[in-house]
This record gives structure tokens, C-alpha cells and sequence, in this order.
């Protein structure tokens, strides 16, 4: 059911025969990849400032394609620019037809020695790295909030868990601290995504080189690349920096989602450590009392879908035989969804922590002395007893206190003397969950000293 007019397309030349309707939707990626339409034309402009220092432009052709260029983002970025939908196959050729007809043959220059392999991964490069900066910034921002809310929650105990399991006390901040710790780690590593993102493709052809002699340092160093890429053929196939991206994510994405999942349990009637602010929450359409935290599940679920985009696009990729095909195009998809994935859950991440409610009283209340076990055997440990014997003795305790329905603080000392002969009146300060944290004064452990030297050292890293 063919319609489209072949000669109408870039490529057109080649076909008598027009491409059949279905086709060219199946092969148009212009619905996607129109964000990318700054980075398109800021491209295109540093490639026609190389063409002049080539000769092939005039000035007074140069002065018109970058003017038109520039008409042509502000009818993008006013909403103006009107989309022909039997020719615009990519932003590049809807930017190029739009050109030609704002300023005539001159366009036709812009294209010399030009691909769209290659223009296709500078469009995608440069749109990532603004991309990515401004996450890296959200990020930044996150751990801000993490420290100061991990300052303002510093006398807050709360049990520590393993195995969902009851384990010891911890500093409330401490805990926000761990998940503050992963995503330091993410923001570290998105530096070196970052950098092997900015790598210029500009100038490599089709795939076997630019036959100009085009400067590409300058043209790299223009668009504000860190390097210029160092082999066509390589260049026009390389995704990798889209894979890096979405791996880099989908990490992210756990993190993001192992703090959801908290922050869900907390907030349950079960926990009732918080409570999620009504800006991040919703409601039941049938029962009236329910707040949700979808905000939460939402983050915990979007990870599934970035995970499985970066799984997703390596399946396209392992087969692919040298250089550029058209496979590559899935690559542009899930790089920009994942992107804006990621970007939002960031932020909302943050606005949950900025306002969430801390309920200081509940996590008291669930702190119980069998917690305070470990702190038994360390006290037999201090009186020279050996840390597996302490150990075994500690859960003869217990066992005694389950056997005697009470607290194992409540146990007597005589009883305890009939376990081991080295307990003494002072085993009585023992239970006393402030104590027990703040006897975990090593680096990074939950007393107020070393949960404020890890505030100290986010603050540090974010502020540098």
C-alpha cells in the first residue's frame, strides 16, 4: 500500500518506487527521537563552521545555515515547527527539510560529507550528558536531604534488621545513612559514564572516515567534548555508552527501590516508624481510610522496567556484525525513557525524604532487650571470656528468659551466676539501648560520633 514518494526521502535517489506505508512508520523514529532536536542542530551548526574552515561554505552560507538553524529550535522549543509526515523519517532529515526551505539551496551545503551513522550518535551523545548532569545535580541534591535529614533524626533508636528479623539497635540516621551510602557510590559512578559519554563521533562518515580532511579536535572541542572517537567503524556502531547508561541505571534503580521498599514496610500500621506526606501519597477509590505510598511502589516498579531495558538493548546488540545497522536505532528508545525514568525518580525520592514524618516513639517502642544480646556477650568478652563462648552463653540467656516468660533484662543475677559466675551487678547496665549504640564509636558505625562523621563526609562530597 505504498504512497510515499521515494525521491522525497534523503535517501531517495536510489528508488523509482515509493515505500510502502506501514514501512515507513515501522522505520521512522522521529516520534522519539525529536527531543534530541537541540542537540541535532548545535551539531549541525559546529559542522557547518568546520565546512567553512574547509572552504566548502562561504561565509555569507554560513551566516544563513546557522541563522536558519536557530529559527529552526526556536519553532522546536515554541511548539511551532510543523512535522511532515511523508518525509521526516528522523529529527535530522525533519531539521535539514525544514532548513532548505527557510534559507534554500544553501542547506543542501550542510550535508557534505556527512552521515547520519555518525550524526545520530552525536545527537544521542550530547543530549545524554545534559541528561546526565542534571541527574548527577538531582542526585547531589538527594544526598543533601539525606544528611540533613539524617542530622535533625540523630537521638532517633530504632531496631536494625537482618533477615527482616529484629537484630540490634541502630541510630535512625544510621539507617538513612546506608541507603545515602549506595547512592554515593551511583553518583561516583556516573563521573566515569559520564565520561566515556562524551566522546565525539562527529566526523567519521558513513563509517569509513571523513574524505574533507574535517578538523574533528575542533569540531569535538565546539560541542564541548572530552575526546575525539578514535575509529569509524567503530564510532557509527558504538552503543556502549547507551549500555553503560542504562547498567548505570538499573543499579541506581535497585537502590532507589531497596529505599522504597523500607520506607514502605516503615510506613505500614505493622511499623508506623513514618509517615509519607499527602503530596506522594493516594488514596483507595473504594476505601476511604487507605493513604498509599505510591509514590514508593511506583519508584520500586520502575526499576523492573529499566532493568529490563538495559537487558532488553544488550539482546539487540550481541549479534550485530561491523558497523552501523539499523538494529542500532532501538538503542535511541530506551536511552531516553530510561533517562527520564531515572531523572524523576530521583526527585521524587528526594521530595518523599524532604517531608516525610518521623515517628521517634514507634521506633522506641519496638526496640525490645533480647536486641541487646550481642552486648551480653561483649561483656563477657571484656572479662576475658572468649567471643564463641560468650556467644553461646548470650543464647542460654535467652533461652532462659523465653523459659521464664520475661525480658532477659528481667532475668535476676543469681540466675544469670548459674549460667557463668562472671556476671556481676553492672551486667545491669547492659540494657540500655543509648549505650549499646553509642559502644559502636569505630568508623562507620551507629554511635552519634561516627553517624556525624558520615553526615560530615557526604556534606564534604556533595559540597566538592
Amino acid at each position: 500500500m505504498a504512497s510515499n514518494s521515494a525521491p522525497t526521502l534523503l535517501w531517495g535517489g536510489r528508488f523509482s518506487g515509493a515505500i510502502d506505508d506501514l514501512m515507513f512508520q515501522f522505520n521512522e523514529s522521529l516520534s522519539f527521537d525529536k527531543v534530541l532536536y537541540k542537540a541535532d542542530l548545535h551539531g549541525s551548526i559546529t559542522w557547518a563552521k568546520a565546512l567553512r574552515k574547509l572552504n566548502v561554505l562561504s561565509d555569507e552560507e554560513l551566516e544563513q545555515i546557522i541563522t536558519g538553524l536557530q529559527q529552526v529550535e526556536k519553532e522546536w522549543e515554541e511548539g511551532k515547527f510543523v512535522i511532515d509526515t511523508k518525509s521526516d523519517e528522523d529529527i535530522h532529515t525533519a531539521n535539514e527539510r525544514r532548513l532548505g526551505e527557510l534559507i534554500g539551496d544553501a542547506a543542501g551545503k550542510l550535508h557534505t560529507g556527512r552521515s547520519r551513522n555518525e550524526q545520530v550518535g552525536v545527537d544521542m551523545r550530547l543530549w545524554a550528558g545534559e541528561q546526565l548532569t542534571d541527574i548527577a545535580s538531582a542526585l547531589k541534591s538527594l544526598l543533601a536531604v539525606s544528611a540533613t535529614r539524617a542530622k535533625e533524626a540523630l537521638p532517633i533508636l530504632m531496631p536494625g534488621y537482618t533477615h527482616l528479623q529484629r537484630a540490634q539497635p541502630v541510630r535512625f540516621s544510621h539507617w538513612l545513612l546506608s541507603h545515602a551510602t549506595f547512592l554515593k557510590g551511583d553518583l561516583q559512578r556516573l563521573e566515569g559514564v559520564q565520561e566515556r559519554v562524551s566522546s565525539c563521533p562527529l566526523g567519521v562518515g558513513a563509517l569509513a572516515g571523513n574524505p574533507f580532511g574535517i578538523d574533528r579536535d575542533f569540531m569535538a572541542k565546539d560541542l564541548g567534548f572530552h575526546s575525539v572517537h578514535p575509529n569509524s567503524l567503530c564510532a557509527v556502531a558504538d552503543r556502549d555508552f547507551v549500555v553503560e547508561i542504562l547498567q548505570w541505571a538499573s543499579l541506581l534503580m535497585a537502590h532507589l527501590s531497596r529505599l522504597a521498599e523500607d520506607l514502605i514496610l516503615f510506613s505500614t500500621a505493622e511499623f508506623g516508624f513514618v509517615q509519607v506526606a499527602d503530596a506522594y501519597s493516594t488514596g483507595s477509590s473504594l476505601m476511604p481510610q487507605k493513604k498509599n505510598p505510591d509514590s514508593l511502589e511506583l519508584i520500586r516498579g520502575k526499576a523492573g522496567r529499566v532493568m529490563g531495558q538495559a537487558s532488553g538493548f544488550l539482546a539487540s546488540l550481541k549479534g550485530l556484525p561491523t558497523s552501523y545497522n539499523k538494529d542500532l536505532q532501538e538503542s535511541v528508545e530506551p536511552m531516553i525513557d530510561c533517562i527520564k525514568t531515572v531523572s524523576n525518580c530521583v526527585r521524587i525520592t528526594q521530595g518523599v525524604l524532604d517531608t516525610l514524618t518521623i515517628h521517634g516513639d514507634k521506633m522506641k517502642a519496638a526496640l525490645t532487650d533480647d536486641m541487646l544480646a550481642t552486648d551480653i556477650a561483649d561483656y563477657l568478652v571484656r572479662k576475658g571470656v572468649p567471643f564463641r563462648k560468650t556467644h553461646h552463653i548470650a543464647g542460654e540467656i535467652v533461652r532462659k528468659a523465653e523459659e521464664s516468660k520475661v525480658s532477659i533484662s528481667a532475668l535476676p543475677l543469681a540466675d544469670l551466676k548459674t549460667i557463668s559466675p562472671l556476671f556481676e551487678d553492672d551486667i545491669s547496665q547492659v540494657f540500655d539501648f543509648e549505650r549499646s549504640v553509642e559502644q559502636r564509636s569505630s568508623s562507620g558505625g551507629t554511635s552519634s560520633s561516627s553517624v556525624l562523621a558520615q553526615i560530615a563526609a557526604i556534606e564534604e562530597y556533595v559540597k566538592n
